[in-house]
């Protein structure tokens, strides 16, 4: 399995912030993980990475169980995009600076740049529709724009499992849809890293997520194929409130129900 957690739990000052939580993630699957603000999201994600260690539980990533593995070394095959990070990047850096740092995951570029690390990151580039920002300064680009080279940058490092932390958030419709398009085309590639597209938005749960996991209160609710998952019937009870599912081409959307 890519990722297995069988009944973590993690608890911090007091509070309970994951409880029994199982999920497991199959190779050649890309999976959605979908909860509302302050559902446990980001606590998940810090448990996938090491970051937290379960009070509970067992966790394995990549076939590694926690505890007997340096987590150093495997966290070097995950990479994480998420906005926080736009915040600590150099922001009068150039654009192929930024990308090529993620080979080290360093804010700046200071190790030794090979020739190799340039061609690859002209690719990464290409493949996200972003050529035309080579040797721009960083804070020249658009938020959609940056997303794109946060996820290339993420993609230097050749990872096996690609977090995407809400890449939406701050779009505007047409940015999101683009970006929308350049992860449907990387998640489509022969060589594409498991990825994990983290949302509260079911609209922008593309098809190449077969799978999604609904997380509310620290709780997985539900999770599976999205045929299983993404019903009217499943999201009402996810929501605590009625709403209506309604497909629009390939698209899932949710409004609320009387």
């Amino acid at each position: 399995m890519i990722i297995e957690i069988e009944h973590a739990t993690y608890r911090r000052e007091g509070l309970t912030l994951l409880k029994d939580v199982n999920w497991q993630v199959a190779p050649g699957e890309h999976w959605a993980l979908l909860g509302l603000n302050g559902s446990g999201k980001t606590t998940l994600l810090n448990l996938i990475n090491g970051y937290f260690w379960p009070s509970e539980g067992t966790v394995s990533v990549l076939g590694h169980r926690f505890g007997e593995v340096d987590l150093r070394a495997l966290r070097k095959e995950i990479g994480w995009v998420s906005t926080s990070l736009q915040e600590k990047l150099y922001a009068s850096d150039r654009v192929q600076n930024i990308v090529i740092s993620g080979k080290h995951a360093t804010i700046g570029l200071y190790d030794r740049v090979e020739e190799e690390d340039i061609e690859l990151a002209r690719t990464l580039i290409a493949k996200l529709g972003a050529s035309h920002l080579w040797d721009r300064e960083f804070r020249t680009c658009s938020q959609g724009e940056k997303q794109k080279l946060l996820i290339a940058r993420a993609l230097m490092a050749k990872p096996r499992i690609l977090i995407l932390d809400e890449p939406c958030n701050g779009l505007d419709l047409f940015s999101r849809e683009r970006l929308l398009d350049s992860i449907k085309e990387l998640a489509e590639s022969p060589d594409a890293p498991t990825i994990i597209f983290v949302t509260h938005h079911t609209e922008e749960i593309l098809p190449v997520f077969t799978h999604t996991l609904l997380i509310r209160q620290g709780e997985v609710v539900r999770s599976g194929r999205n045929e299983d998952v993404l019903t009217t019937d499943v999201l009402s009870g996810f929501y605590d409130s009625p709403v209506v599912v309604e497909q629009h081409g390939e698209r899932v959307y949710v409004r609320i129900g009387e």
